[in-house]
Protein backbone atom coordinates (compact mmCIF):
# COMPACT_ATOMS: atom_id res chain seq x y z
CA UNK A 1 0.00 0.00 0.00
CA UNK A 2 1.26 3.50 -0.89
CA UNK A 3 0.55 6.50 1.62
CA UNK A 4 -0.70 9.48 0.60
CA UNK A 5 0.20 12.34 2.60
CA UNK A 6 -1.44 15.65 1.44
CA UNK A 7 -0.53 19.43 2.98
CA UNK A 8 -2.68 19.05 6.42
CA UNK A 9 -0.76 15.63 7.12
CA UNK A 10 2.47 17.06 6.27
CA UNK A 11 1.54 19.93 8.97
CA UNK A 12 0.29 17.80 11.18
CA UNK A 13 3.30 15.57 11.34
CA UNK A 14 6.19 17.12 11.31
CA UNK A 15 7.92 19.21 14.29
CA UNK A 16 11.58 21.40 12.92
CA UNK A 17 13.64 19.78 15.93
CA UNK A 18 12.63 16.66 14.15
CA UNK A 19 13.74 17.75 10.79
CA UNK A 20 16.58 19.45 12.08
CA UNK A 21 17.93 15.99 13.44
CA UNK A 22 16.57 13.97 10.35
CA UNK A 23 18.61 16.72 7.81
CA UNK A 24 22.02 16.43 10.05
CA UNK A 25 22.18 12.74 9.42
CA UNK A 26 21.26 12.70 5.83
CA UNK A 27 24.49 14.92 5.17
CA UNK A 28 26.60 12.99 7.87
CA UNK A 29 25.41 9.80 5.49
CA UNK A 30 26.63 11.55 2.56
CA UNK A 31 30.05 12.48 3.62
CA UNK A 32 30.35 8.67 4.56
CA UNK A 33 29.25 7.35 1.27
CA UNK A 34 26.13 5.99 2.95
CA UNK A 35 23.87 8.15 0.70
CA UNK A 36 23.98 9.25 -3.36
CA UNK A 37 22.76 12.41 -4.43
CA UNK A 38 23.34 12.93 -8.15
CA UNK A 39 23.13 16.54 -9.63
CA UNK A 40 19.68 17.21 -10.13
CA UNK A 41 17.49 17.03 -13.90
CA UNK A 42 15.76 19.43 -15.55
CA UNK A 43 13.35 20.22 -18.27
CA UNK A 44 12.41 23.55 -19.68
CA UNK A 45 9.22 24.33 -21.72
CA UNK A 46 9.47 28.23 -22.66
CA UNK A 47 9.42 29.81 -19.02
CA UNK A 48 8.78 26.72 -17.19
CA UNK A 49 11.34 24.37 -15.51
CA UNK A 50 10.96 21.24 -14.23
CA UNK A 51 13.51 19.68 -12.20
CA UNK A 52 14.02 16.03 -11.00
CA UNK A 53 15.69 15.86 -7.54
CA UNK A 54 17.14 12.34 -6.42
CA UNK A 55 18.55 10.53 -3.87
CA UNK A 56 19.36 7.26 -2.11
CA UNK A 57 20.03 6.34 1.15
CA UNK A 58 20.96 3.15 2.61
CA UNK A 59 20.28 3.95 6.36
CA UNK A 60 16.80 5.23 5.73
CA UNK A 61 15.56 2.48 3.11
CA UNK A 62 14.31 4.56 0.74
CA UNK A 63 14.88 6.40 -2.51
CA UNK A 64 13.33 9.31 -3.66
CA UNK A 65 12.22 11.22 -6.49
CA UNK A 66 10.95 14.99 -6.13
CA UNK A 67 9.74 17.04 -8.80
CA UNK A 68 9.36 20.64 -8.79
CA UNK A 69 7.72 22.85 -11.08
CA UNK A 70 9.58 26.17 -11.59
CA UNK A 71 6.82 28.48 -12.94
CA UNK A 72 7.17 31.81 -13.26
CA UNK A 73 6.03 34.06 -9.70
CA UNK A 74 5.63 30.16 -8.51
CA UNK A 75 6.75 26.50 -7.53
CA UNK A 76 4.99 23.53 -7.04
CA UNK A 77 6.70 20.04 -5.84
CA UNK A 78 5.57 16.16 -4.92
CA UNK A 79 7.51 13.75 -3.53
CA UNK A 80 7.64 10.48 -4.56
CA UNK A 81 9.61 7.53 -2.06
CA UNK A 82 10.50 4.08 -2.76
CA UNK A 83 11.45 1.31 -0.55
CA UNK A 84 14.82 0.39 -1.71
CA UNK A 85 14.43 -3.38 -0.90
CA UNK A 86 11.36 -3.89 -2.82
CA UNK A 87 10.92 -0.70 -5.12
CA UNK A 88 7.45 -0.86 -4.34
CA UNK A 89 6.11 2.80 -3.80
CA UNK A 90 6.11 4.30 -0.35
CA UNK A 91 4.23 7.85 -0.20
CA UNK A 92 3.64 10.16 -2.64
CA UNK A 93 3.88 13.53 -0.52
CA UNK A 94 2.87 17.32 -1.44
CA UNK A 95 6.43 18.92 -1.54
CA UNK A 96 5.34 22.45 -0.18
CA UNK A 97 5.63 22.21 3.43
CA UNK A 98 8.23 19.43 3.29
CA UNK A 99 10.36 21.98 1.39
CA UNK A 100 9.95 24.99 3.58
CA UNK A 101 10.39 22.46 6.80
CA UNK A 102 13.81 20.85 5.18
CA UNK A 103 15.21 24.32 3.85
CA UNK A 104 15.29 25.53 7.21
CA UNK A 105 16.26 22.79 9.14
CA UNK A 106 19.77 22.12 6.22
CA UNK A 107 20.20 26.09 7.54
CA UNK A 108 19.54 25.57 11.67
CA UNK A 109 21.93 22.47 10.93
CA UNK A 110 24.67 24.94 8.80
CA UNK A 111 24.24 27.93 11.15
CA UNK A 112 25.18 25.52 14.06
CA UNK A 113 28.52 24.15 12.48
CA UNK A 114 29.19 27.78 11.30
CA UNK A 115 28.47 30.94 13.39
CA UNK A 116 30.10 32.24 15.74
CA UNK A 117 29.44 31.11 19.70
CA UNK A 118 28.73 34.56 20.78
CA UNK A 119 26.27 35.35 17.85
CA UNK A 120 23.46 37.48 19.17
CA UNK A 121 21.21 39.04 16.26
CA UNK A 122 19.63 36.94 13.47
CA UNK A 123 18.46 39.22 9.87
CA UNK A 124 16.42 38.10 7.44
CA UNK A 125 15.87 39.64 4.42
CA UNK A 126 12.42 38.55 3.38
CA UNK A 127 9.35 38.45 5.15
CA UNK A 128 7.60 35.39 3.87
CA UNK A 129 6.43 31.99 5.43
CA UNK A 130 10.20 31.01 4.98
CA UNK A 131 11.40 33.67 6.89
CA UNK A 132 9.55 32.89 9.54
CA UNK A 133 10.82 29.15 9.51
CA UNK A 134 14.31 30.23 9.69
CA UNK A 135 13.84 32.66 12.61
CA UNK A 136 11.77 29.39 14.47
CA UNK A 137 14.31 26.59 13.32
CA UNK A 138 17.53 28.70 13.98
CA UNK A 139 15.90 29.94 17.37
CA UNK A 140 16.34 26.30 18.25
CA UNK A 141 19.76 25.80 17.94
CA UNK A 142 20.93 29.27 18.70
CA UNK A 143 19.97 31.47 21.79
CA UNK A 144 19.58 34.64 19.75
CA UNK A 145 18.36 38.24 21.09
CA UNK A 146 17.03 39.89 18.86
CA UNK A 147 15.78 40.00 15.14
CA UNK A 148 16.11 42.50 12.46
CA UNK A 149 14.30 41.88 9.17
CA UNK A 150 13.18 43.52 6.21
CA UNK A 151 10.15 42.70 3.41
CA UNK A 152 9.46 44.09 0.46
CA UNK A 153 5.75 44.69 1.98
CA UNK A 154 6.21 47.17 4.69
CA UNK A 155 2.98 45.64 6.61
CA UNK A 156 3.90 41.85 6.26
CA UNK A 157 7.24 42.79 7.55
CA UNK A 158 6.09 44.43 10.65
CA UNK A 159 3.62 41.60 10.81
CA UNK A 160 6.23 39.10 10.73
CA UNK A 161 8.21 40.83 13.46
CA UNK A 162 5.23 41.21 15.98
CA UNK A 163 4.86 37.15 15.63
CA UNK A 164 8.48 36.65 16.05
CA UNK A 165 8.65 38.62 19.15
CA UNK A 166 5.32 36.88 20.68
CA UNK A 167 6.29 33.69 19.33
CA UNK A 168 10.33 33.51 20.28
CA UNK A 169 10.15 35.93 23.53
CA UNK A 170 12.70 38.02 21.84
CA UNK A 171 13.01 41.71 20.14
CA UNK A 172 12.15 41.85 16.76
CA UNK A 173 12.13 44.85 14.62
CA UNK A 174 11.60 46.23 10.72
CA UNK A 175 14.71 48.27 9.33
CA UNK A 176 15.33 50.44 6.66
CA UNK A 177 16.64 47.98 4.02
CA UNK A 178 19.04 44.91 3.08
CA UNK A 179 22.12 46.94 4.19
CA UNK A 180 20.55 47.57 7.78
CA UNK A 181 19.94 44.05 8.03
CA UNK A 182 23.43 42.92 7.01
CA UNK A 183 25.39 45.64 8.81
CA UNK A 184 23.31 44.79 12.34
CA UNK A 185 23.50 40.81 11.83
CA UNK A 186 25.60 38.45 13.29
CA UNK A 187 23.95 35.30 11.16
CA UNK A 188 22.07 36.63 8.05
CA UNK A 189 19.82 34.90 6.15
CA UNK A 190 18.45 36.06 2.96
CA UNK A 191 15.06 34.21 1.95
CA UNK A 192 13.84 36.25 -1.55
CA UNK A 193 13.33 35.41 -4.94
CA UNK A 194 15.33 38.28 -6.10
CA UNK A 195 17.37 37.61 -9.50
CA UNK A 196 20.08 40.37 -8.78
CA UNK A 197 21.73 40.77 -5.88
CA UNK A 198 20.39 42.19 -3.03
CA UNK A 199 23.22 42.00 -0.70
CA UNK A 200 26.39 43.71 -1.34
CA UNK A 201 30.15 41.73 0.43
CA UNK A 202 30.89 45.32 1.38
CA UNK A 203 28.62 45.09 3.95
CA UNK A 204 29.58 42.48 5.46
CA UNK A 205 31.80 42.49 9.02
CA UNK A 206 34.16 40.35 10.32
CA UNK A 207 32.83 37.03 12.02
CA UNK A 208 29.44 37.66 9.98
CA UNK A 209 27.36 34.20 9.07
CA UNK A 210 25.30 34.35 6.06
CA UNK A 211 22.79 31.98 4.72
CA UNK A 212 21.84 32.34 1.00
CA UNK A 213 18.95 30.25 1.08
CA UNK A 214 16.19 32.11 -1.32
CA UNK A 215 17.05 32.17 -4.55
CA UNK A 216 15.45 29.56 -6.91
CA UNK A 217 17.74 27.08 -8.33
CA UNK A 218 18.32 28.72 -11.64
CA UNK A 219 21.83 30.35 -12.81
CA UNK A 220 21.10 32.71 -13.17
CA UNK A 221 19.71 34.29 -10.02
CA UNK A 222 21.22 35.34 -7.08
CA UNK A 223 20.86 37.05 -3.72
CA UNK A 224 24.40 37.74 -2.51
CA UNK A 225 26.82 39.98 -4.89
CA UNK A 226 30.28 37.84 -6.13
CA UNK A 227 32.38 40.21 -3.71
CA UNK A 228 30.14 38.58 -0.83
CA UNK A 229 30.76 35.18 -2.09
CA UNK A 230 34.99 36.05 -2.77
CA UNK A 231 35.33 37.14 0.86
CA UNK A 232 33.58 33.87 2.30
CA UNK A 233 34.38 30.75 3.25
CA UNK A 234 31.74 29.04 1.39
CA UNK A 235 30.02 25.82 2.57
CA UNK A 236 27.45 23.90 -0.41
CA UNK A 237 24.98 21.48 0.77
CA UNK A 238 26.51 19.63 -2.43
CA UNK A 239 29.07 20.72 -4.40
CA UNK A 240 27.56 19.12 -8.24
CA UNK A 241 24.28 20.48 -7.49
CA UNK A 242 25.59 23.99 -7.19
CA UNK A 243 27.95 24.17 -10.11
CA UNK A 244 24.48 23.16 -11.86
CA UNK A 245 22.17 25.43 -10.54
CA UNK A 246 23.68 28.07 -8.08
CA UNK A 247 23.23 31.98 -9.47
CA UNK A 248 25.97 32.48 -6.40
CA UNK A 249 28.57 30.36 -7.79
CA UNK A 250 28.03 29.87 -11.48
CA UNK A 251 28.23 34.29 -11.86
CA UNK A 252 30.75 34.18 -9.21
CA UNK A 253 33.17 31.95 -11.28
CA UNK A 254 31.76 33.31 -14.66
CA UNK A 255 32.69 37.05 -13.38
CA UNK A 256 36.36 35.27 -13.12
CA UNK A 257 36.62 36.28 -8.98
CA UNK A 258 36.87 32.64 -7.54
CA UNK A 259 37.26 29.21 -9.22
CA UNK A 260 34.74 25.97 -8.82
CA UNK A 261 37.54 24.98 -5.89
CA UNK A 262 35.66 27.61 -3.61
CA UNK A 263 32.58 25.55 -3.74
CA UNK A 264 34.39 21.84 -3.15
CA UNK A 265 33.65 22.28 0.72
CA UNK A 266 29.90 20.39 1.42
CA UNK A 267 28.15 20.96 4.79
CA UNK A 268 29.03 16.72 5.74
CA UNK A 269 32.13 17.26 5.48
CA UNK A 270 32.12 19.60 8.17
CA UNK A 271 29.26 18.27 10.09
CA UNK A 272 31.32 14.58 10.15
CA UNK A 273 34.61 16.27 11.23
CA UNK A 274 36.62 15.71 7.90
CA UNK A 275 36.78 19.50 7.41
CA UNK A 276 36.84 22.59 9.12
CA UNK A 277 33.97 24.90 9.26
CA UNK A 278 34.96 28.23 10.95
CA UNK A 279 38.74 28.43 11.15
CA UNK A 280 38.56 32.05 12.85
CA UNK A 281 36.65 34.22 15.31
CA UNK A 282 36.70 36.84 12.45
CA UNK A 283 36.34 34.96 9.27
CA UNK A 284 33.02 35.25 7.21
CA UNK A 285 31.24 32.13 6.56
CA UNK A 286 28.79 31.68 3.70
CA UNK A 287 26.31 28.54 3.61
CA UNK A 288 25.17 28.45 -0.17
CA UNK A 289 21.80 26.57 0.15
CA UNK A 290 20.70 25.44 -3.08
CA UNK A 291 18.37 22.31 -1.49
CA UNK A 292 18.93 18.91 -2.58
CA UNK A 293 17.03 15.98 -2.68
CA UNK A 294 18.53 13.86 0.42
CA UNK A 295 17.04 16.50 2.61
CA UNK A 296 13.54 15.69 0.99
CA UNK A 297 14.47 12.28 1.59
CA UNK A 298 15.57 12.58 5.54
CA UNK A 299 11.79 14.46 5.65
CA UNK A 300 10.37 12.09 4.16
CA UNK A 301 11.07 9.17 5.83
CA UNK A 302 10.26 11.05 9.39
CA UNK A 303 6.63 11.74 7.56
CA UNK A 304 5.87 8.16 6.34
CA UNK A 305 7.16 6.94 10.16
CA UNK A 306 5.25 9.48 12.12
CA UNK A 307 2.20 8.73 9.80
CA UNK A 308 1.89 4.87 10.53
CA UNK A 309 2.47 5.39 14.07
CA UNK A 310 -0.30 7.88 14.12
CA UNK A 311 -2.69 6.07 12.00
CA UNK A 312 -2.75 9.63 9.60
CA UNK A 313 -2.57 9.66 5.81
CA UNK A 314 -4.41 7.90 2.53
CA UNK A 315 -3.59 4.81 1.41
CA UNK A 316 -4.11 3.89 -1.85
CA UNK A 317 -3.25 0.20 -3.58
CA UNK A 318 -1.06 1.36 -7.21
CA UNK A 319 -1.19 -1.48 -8.10
CA UNK A 320 -4.62 -2.76 -8.07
Amino acid sequence: MTLILNRSDVLALLRVEDVITAVEQAHIDLAHGRAALPAPASASLGDATFVAMTAASEPAGLATVKLLADLPGRQRSTVLAADTTTGECAAIIDGAVLTRFRTAAATAVATRALARPDARVLGLIGAGPLAEAHAHALSAVHPFSSVVLWGRTPSRSSELAARLQKDLGIKAEVVAGPREVTLASDVLCTLTPSKDPLVKGDWFLPGLHVNAVGAPPRPDHREIDTAGVARARVVVDSYATTMHESGEAVLAVAEGAVTEEHFRLELGDVLAGLEAGRQTHEQITLFNSVGVGLQDLATARLLIDEAVRRGLGTRVDLAA
